[in-house]
């Protein structure tokens, strides 16, 4: 097995891990609250599965070394956007995703069975007939081909697509377009999260306020100090995220500001929410005296490589796992601290399934290279990243997105990004009612931001 590197949105989460194992908490409980934010578009069974591993799959990752937070000797669980339950597990506070990506690190770097590189870039899949046959990297210029019986993209978003997001620069949809480039079905890929909470500043990748603030207790207000969810959805400021993001957006572009107010707080902030502290301390703000101001970012992307419940795709010997990869876990909008359960899930599910695979056929045509192609420059990049911010961000509307195709259309011979932007938009253009975290100003029922079901 060879693992690449990679700096994936999810590695860096700073929520936690969904598990109903609370007090008055179950399964089914978890399962309603993920049907919820993903609007019934879910594939009911994959939901039932993810949740009922769910405690399994804390109880590996601490065999793993990850040192979950306590309280009073028992798991302390906290409670996120459109959760009905405290079932949210943490390492670290706010630290989760970097505490369990150093701790599957170790865990590689001293398994046998594992080589490791770094520093290189995939920029092909290799075929022969219609099976995915091994990459071709590039590390520095120098470019190798290396078989493989089976091909995992394991590579993250897209949001650093978009002229802001959460997301790292390397979430930017390689791996969804290397699918894309050898033949691989896609779905769902107008469904882009939008995080309600981050730290607004001018620049392309913001520093995320983990939404686990908002379940401590912190508030939502205009520039007014007035509450901008009340009365909006029966979770106010823990409404999903599609609900949130669309209300944050609006007030912004209303008011100028919107501002996230934690002060007061009964928080140990050290301890409960050190990243949020350091990021905000090191652009001179002190949440525990003054309120944060937050805008709407890219976050997480629910569409993606289309795969079944193991993680195959529709090409034999290319699977897809995590957030490039669409089973229907989802729906039309991620519930909060799923993802990192996904990722644990899924990945243990296809490890197992590759483990003792043997479905691999000789295949006696030539090699064929299927690579993605030239990248947009900086300039490029940045128009394509302002466009889909404004024709394809919260809230969309057909005039809009067709304003934004046109944009598109010169760099669509210059870059892949580009190629990959516009299937987004044709998917968001084609599908004309509102749902989940897509959201049409321009049909019936889009009268109102906010609108949502109430859980």
């Amino acid at each position: 097995r060879m693992a690449r590197g990679t700096d994936s949105a999810s590695v860096l989460a700073q929520g936690g891990i969904a598990a109903a194992i609370g007090p008055g908490d179950s399964i089914e409980s978890h399962v309603a609250d993920t049907l919820v934010a993903g609007c019934g578009l879910n594939d009911v069974s994959r939901v039932r599965m993810l949740a009922a591993a769910a405690p399994a799959a804390i109880e590996w990752l601490q065999e793993q070394g990850v040192a979950f937070d306590h309280a009073e000797g028992t798991l302390k669980l906290g409670r996120e956007g459109g959760h009905r339950f405290a079932r949210i597990v943490h390492a670290g506070g706010d630290a989760s995703g970097a505490r369990i990506s150093a701790a599957l690190s170790a865990a590689v770097a001293v398994a046998a069975h594992v080589e490791w590189r770094s520093g290189v870039d995939v920029d092909a899949l290799l075929m022969q007939g219609n099976r995915v046959s091994g990459v071709r990297i590039n590390a520095g210029g120098h470019a190798e081909s290396i078989p493989a019986s089976a091909v995992v993209l394991a590579t993250g978003g897209i949001g650093a697509l978009f002229a802001h997001t959460t997301n790292p620069g390397g979430a930017d949809g390689s791996g969804l377009a290397l699918a894309m480039a050898a033949g691989a079905e896609v779905r769902d890929l107008e469904f882009v999260q939008f995080h309600p909470t981050a730290l607004d500043l001018d620049r392309h990748s913001l520093p995320l306020i983990t939404e686990a603030l908002r379940g401590a207790g912190a508030r939502l207000l205009d520039p007014n100090r007035k509450p901008i969810m009340e009365g909006l959805h029966a979770l106010t400021d823990l409404a999903p995220r599609d609900v949130v993001a669309r209300r944050v957006w609006q007030v912004r572009k209303q008011q100028g500001a919107v501002l996230l107010d934690a002060r007061g707080l009964d928080i140990d902030w050290p301890q409960a929410f050190p990243t949020v502290l350091a990021a905000c301390l090191r652009h001179g703000l002190d949440p525990r005296r003054k309120a944060i101001p937050v805008t709407a970012a890219a976050h997480f992307h629910m569409g993606g490589v289309h795969t079944d419940a193991v993680g195959r795709s529709s090409l034999a010997g290319l699977y897809a796992v995590g957030e490039v990869a669409c089973n229907g876990l989802h729906g039309a909008n991620r519930l909060a601290s799923n993802s990192l359960l996904e990722c644990v899930v899924a990945g243990r599910v296809l490890g197992a399934h590759l483990a003792n695979c043997t479905d691999a056929e000789a295949v006696e045509s030539a090699q064929r290279t299927m690579a993605t192609g030239a990248s947009l420059d900086a300039d490029e990049l940045d128009l394509l990243r302002d466009t889909l911010w404004r024709t394809a961000g919260p809230l969309r509307c057909g005039a809009g997105l067709a304003e934004g195709l046109r944009t598109l259309e010169p760099l669509l011979a210059r870059g892949w990004q580009a190629r990959l932007a516009r299937q987004l938009m044709l998917a968001a253009r084609q599908r004309t009612h509102s749902l989940g975290a897509h959201w049409r100003e321009d049909c019936e029922d889009a009268a109102t931001p906010a609108a949502s079901i109430a859980a």
